[in-house]
């Protein structure tokens, strides 16, 4: 009886440490200005300059000012309402300035290589940001399709474009960079 009940408590605590020895949830990614934004002990200004919308996606420059240091840090920030029948969830995605270049070029190489012959297997083409911001586009039923999705871990924060918005996203992009 003493062994069976020994056992039972080793095999109790055995499977209670393997519980608590699980990996911890992913923390959020986040861009240099995020980061900048979230300093103890500072004293932050945020303003929005707003630039333009991409299927009712908005596309602003955000300014951090530490007004304690005075140093100050600029970003894009994509914003996206996600409604459902009983609340609406605000999706957001903040690309630092030394990545805005690399998605316009992303754009450009999907529009004028990518995009112009649909392969014959499936096949994804993506840009993603160190926030966990991706765009890019797929072959579905042979055709391309493209897509902002602006939180890494959430499959709700799609922002779904037809080929001519990636022109329309550009656009803004080179707004906002000239304004940064």
């Amino acid at each position: 009886m003493y062994k069976k009940n020994l056992i039972i408590a080793a095999a109790v605590c055995l499977f209670s440490l393997q519980i608590y020895a699980q990996a911890p949830a992913k923390e959020k990614e986040q861009s240099n200005a995020e980061a900048f934004s979230a300093k103890a002990g500072t004293l932050m200004q945020k303003e929005f300059i707003e630039i333009g919308t991409v299927k009712k996606a908005k596309v602003q420059v955000l300014y951090y000012t530490d007004l304690i240091s005075n140093i100050k840090k600029s970003a894009l920030k994509f914003e996206y309402d996600v409604v459902s029948s009983y609340s609406t969830d605000t999706k957001v995605a903040i690309l630092d300035v030394d990545e805005i270049d690399g998605l316009m070029k992303s754009i450009k190489l999907m529009q004028d290589k990518v995009m112009l012959t649909v392969p014959v297997n499936y096949t994804e083409v993506y840009y993603r940001s160190r926030g966990g911001f991706e765009g890019g586009c797929f072959t579905s039923k042979g055709a391309w399709s493209c897509y902002l999705k602006l939180e890494k871990y959430d499959s709700k924060s799609y922002v779904w474009l037809e080929s001519a918005d990636l022109t329309t996203l550009y656009g803004l992009l080179e707004q906002a960079k000239a304004k940064m």
